[in-house]
């Protein structure tokens, strides 16, 4: 198996929410702060939300505090055609948002204000994908497999943010 993406989550704030990958702790602990999460146990985003949590030695503030707006059975949906994650911030439902960085990427096309967050390296929580090629595959499959793992690969996964896994480090 060759590892090909990771997604971590990000945050998503709103234009006028003042905080950095150095201050985001503090600014999800802002009692006049709205935390927006996916719904956990319904939407994996939403488990990673709160593993998120349990790394920042406040889990229960932040679990407490937290709106679980998005993935569950009961979350209100969105417009046909709207991104979920924007949608929440843009009609005010949430000053922030923990979702994947793919997702944040795609929240911020459709609304350009939006900014994308980095989380900090030591409450980074997120998902690897890896790939095979089976036994007996036709050629194809190889040759989307190698472009995958290649720079030209990695870019467009990049793009869609994603970190370029297939990548080593350094370079």
């Amino acid at each position: 198996m060759a590892l090909f993406a990771r997604n971590r989550l990000c945050a998503l704030a709103r234009p006028e929410v003042e905080t950095g990958t150095d201050t985001l702790l503090e600014t999800m602990l802002d009692t006049n702060i709205r935390v927006g999460t996916s719904t956990p146990k319904a939407d994996p985003s939403g488990d990673y939300a709160f593993r998120l949590f349990d790394r920042t030695g406040h889990a229960e503030a932040l679990k407490a505090k937290a709106l679980q707006l998005t993935g569950g059975p009961d979350s209100a949906k969105p417009p046909e055609g709207r991104n979920p994650y924007g949608w929440v911030l843009e009609s005010d439902q949430a000053d922030l948002f923990l979702t994947y960085c793919t997702n944040a990427v795609l929240a911020r096309s459709e609304v350009p204000d939006l900014r994308i967050v980095a989380v900090p390296e030591a409450l980074s929580v997120g998902a690897d994908y890896g790939l095979i090629v089976l036994d007996g595959a036709p050629p194809e499959a190889w040759r989307l497999a190698l472009y995958i793992l290649s720079p030209a690969g990695q870019a467009v996964l990049a793009g869609f943010g994603f970190d370029a896994g297939a990548v080593s480090e350094g370079g």
